[in-house]
């Protein structure tokens, strides 16, 4: 067994998310699980034969019993030579009140009395020996769900850090509609229009004569330019946010000349920055 993270921390700070993002990238995720069960599901996994390489799972501990074992637990797992990492999860009093405010949920530790502002506080003073235990420590208080991803990925996947995002340029016609994939979309019909050149009309984007064509024109070379320019720029600070998949869709009057060679160059610019890319010709052969 490669990795074992045990993911503990305060209710609401989003334990439970950062399993599934874990999970997303191929650990074997339980939620929830009894202190007590922690050691065997340890000797379980490193009996597996290579079966549960990567495990993570979340505990909630509240209480000085349930402490007492959550130690016990970890001094158990050193015993067995099943090395660990502690992550705690934590945020803002006023960000946890927020959230169960919007989701109306009940605090675990709310009681008859008890309000909302009082069980967090408890919950915190409880987790505080956890907390100093924790070989990392994320505070989500203003941390997007894509940031929290990204945080996750740098710490427990440092070799896919820069491998994680890939991308996806399309062509289309925007007379059969704006792929709805699309998170970026780029209008090419000011482009000069080889649709009108009696000889490059039934050939498409891809084709050497119409790539000259389009690349003879200084507009087309300086919007490359400034595409390029953006999108070098968007690509490292979309990967810091966390984002895994970026779909770029160029668009001209029927998807067959313009934006097919703008897509070929732009997807040829990405990868050469680095970035897994794949090019997709939606209309062109309509």
């Amino acid at each position: 067994m490669k990795e074992f993270i045990i993911i503990s921390g305060l209710s609401g700070a989003g334990k439970s998310k950062a399993a599934s993002f874990l999970e997303d990238v191929g650990f074997y995720c339980v939620d929830n699980m009894p202190v007590v069960l922690i050691p065997k599901f340890a000797e379980i996994c490193m009996a597996g034969g290579g079966q549960y390489e990567r495990v993570a799972l979340v505990t909630d501990v509240r209480g000085g019993r349930t402490f007492d074992e959550l130690f016990s637990m970890l001094d158990t797992l050193k015993s067995m030579d099943c090395p660990y990492k502690l992550l705690f999860v934590e945020a803002s009093e006023e960000t946890l009140i927020n959230r169960y405010k919007e989701t109306r949920r009940k605090h675990p530790l709310a009681g008859d009395e008890a309000t909302l502002q009082d069980s967090v506080r408890r919950e915190k003073e409880i987790l505080t020996p956890v907390r100093t235990k924790a070989d990392y420590i994320i505070d989500t208080t203003a941390m997007s769900i894509s940031k929290l991803m990204g945080e996750i990925i740098r710490l427990f996947l440092p070799e896919q850090h820069n491998k994680t995002m890939s991308v996806s340029v399309i062509s289309f016609g925007f007379k059969y509609g704006i792929p709805i994939e699309a998170d970026l979309v780029f209008d090419v019909r000011f482009l000069p229009n080889p649709y009108y050149i009696e000889d490059l009309r039934c050939k498409t984007g891809l084709d050497k004569d119409v790539i000259s064509f389009l690349l003879g024109y200084q507009q087309t070379k300086d919007f490359i330019r400034h595409l390029e320019n953006m999108i070098g720029f968007l690509l490292p600070h979309y990967l810091e946010e966390g984002k895994t998949a970026l779909v770029i869709a160029i668009g001209c009057t029927g998807g067959r000349h313009r934006s097919v060679t703008i897509t070929k160059v732009l997807a040829d610019f990405i990868r050469q920055r680095g970035f897994e890319a794949s090019e997709n010709h939606r209309d062109m052969t309509r």
